[in-house]
């Protein structure tokens, strides 16, 4: 009996691990940004803030999801532009 709890807990805790690593996996991300290339005037949106200096993030291009990004790109005026 005493083996079989054994099993059962170090099961549920390789569970616990595997379910909380996945959670962090996921919590990275919190912020998207539509950005745009000063070379080729064109939107994208990006999981990381831009550092460089072909690429700026545009009107309030800060999103919390990528969904979210996708859609106001779309209503930004300098991506819609053509």
């Amino acid at each position: 009996m005493e083996e079989v709890m054994k099993k059962i807990l170090m099961g549920a805790a390789f569970a616990m691990i595997g379910a909380v690593g996945a959670y962090a996996q996921t919590a990275v991300v919190s912020e998207y940004y539509v950005v745009r290339d000063s070379n080729t005037k064109t939107c994208t949106v990006v999981d990381k803030k831009p550092t460089g200096t072909t690429t700026t993030i545009v009107d309030n291009g800060v999103f919390k999801t990528r969904t979210e990004a996708e859609t106001g790109m779309k209503t930004i005026k300098v991506c819609t532009e053509k």
